[in-house]
C-alpha cells in the first residue's frame, strides 16, 4: 500500500509541477499539496 501511496504522489507532484510551468497557479498548487497529502511521509488520506 506505500508504494501505491508513493507512486501517486509523485505523479501528483509533477502534475503540479508541470501546472506551475504552465502558468496555472492555483491547479498547481492544489495538485503539489494533494500530493503532499496523500504520500506516506505526509499525513495519509487512507490511514
Amino acid at each position: 500500500m506505500d508504494l501505491i501511496l508513493w507512486i501517486i504522489a509523485v505523479v501528483l507532484v509533477v502534475s503540479g509541477v508541470f501546472a506551475l510551468l504552465r502558468k496555472e497557479m492555483l491547479w498547481g498548487i492544489v495538485l503539489i499539496v494533494v500530493g503532499l497529502l496523500v504520500g506516506p511521509g505526509g499525513v495519509s488520506l487512507f490511514t
